[in-house]
């Protein structure tokens, strides 16, 4: 397995910067925000777009100090009712400079549509009752989702990109084993799971089986750990809206790596990938509110160090 983190990681230094640090660790390389929900301090997305020497500018900084671009990020919602033509533009227009700079893979989310024709908000529904519940599903998928991934897909295939990442996320479509599965099924293997453990841990499922369930069809891994914060859970359960800032007062908190779950669970993860054919890319996201940036990034990289296989297996044992 290769590591390393994505670029909003460490969004407050600069783009040449970040590199360096990445490089100084001894990574492999740096997974790229674009836009989306991002303000893509590292990636200006109309430069990008428009000049071949901004693009190679790009590619020459990742190249001369020995990394590699993981992937492009375009994380957001473009099947939002309101803001989803912009959101959408964007993972479109990363999607063809992933073409240009020879990217393969783009991380994003699979969009969260309103609950019908002409509402104005997103619509995540969690419950099979009352029973429109159902209705708003059937809608979401067969009217919106499928009809613009199958569209999304073609301008992939145009531009040579091979991998769309889909992150299990809260408030998508797509967010656990089953929806991603459902939405590969429908589109083909094009598409794929960005396996991020710490959604999964706060929506109460095991990060362990999903990797078991999605053997050969994870394209990307977020390294990204969860604090579930027990005596809260008791009382709020996990589904929790409360402010990300106040972790004490949370059900769950996103936390640096080993914090949450210690090294043994990690440990655990990384061979569990591999049994279910991922070797790809560990890509560190820290966003946790009570280290430094570059703190967290340093402890998530000196565990992942510790516990990912870094080599090809060769044991075989003996003919005897």
């Amino acid at each position: 397995m290769k590591l390393g983190f994505v670029s909003d990681s460490l969004a407050h230094l600069p783009f040449e910067t970040v590199l360096d640090v990445a490089a100084a660790q001894g990574l492999q390389g740096v997974e790229i925000n674009t836009g989306g929900w991002s303000s893509a301090p590292h990636f200006d997305l109309a430069a990008m777009r428009s000049s071949p020497d901004a693009r190679a500018a790009f590619r020459r900084a990742f190249e001369t100090r020995g990394l590699e671009v993981i992937a492009l990020n375009a994380n957001g919602n473009q099947l939002h009712p309101i803001s989803g033509e912009v959101q959408a533009a964007c993972l479109e227009d990363t999607i063809r400079i992933a073409g240009e700079i020879g990217v393969k893979t783009v991380c994003c989310m699979s969009g969260l549509p309103a609950g019908g024709p002409g509402e104005k908000t997103p619509n995540w529904v969690v419950s099979s009752w009352p029973p429109e519940t159902q209705t708003i599903v059937k809608w979401q998928w067969e009217e919106v989702l499928l009809p613009y991934w199958t569209r999304l897909t073609v301008l992939a295939k145009d531009c040579g990109v091979e991998r769309f990442a889909v992150e299990l996320h809260g408030n998508q479509l797509v967010y656990n084993v089953p929806s991603l599965l459902r939405l590969r099924a429908a589109i083909g293997p094009m598409v794929g799971a960005n396996l991020d453990p710490s959604h999964l841990f706060w929506m109460g499922a095991d990060p362990l089986a999903a990797a078991d369930a999605l053997a050969g069809a994870i394209h990307h891994v977020h390294a990204k750990d969860t604090m579930l914060n027990a005596p809260v859970q008791a009382t709020t359960s996990l589904l929790e809206n409360g402010g990300l800032i106040d972790i004490a007062a949370r059900s769950w908190s996103y936390i640096t790596l080993g914090f949450g779950h210690g090294e043994a669970w990690w440990r655990g993860f990384c061979y569990r990938l591999r049994m279910n054919f991922y070797d790809g890319w560990l890509s560190i996201e820290h966003e946790d509110v009570m280290l430094s940036r570059i703190e967290g990034l340093l402890k998530s990289v000196a565990l992942l160090k510790s516990v990912s296989p870094a080599e090809v297996a060769d044991y075989t044992p003996q003919a005897i």
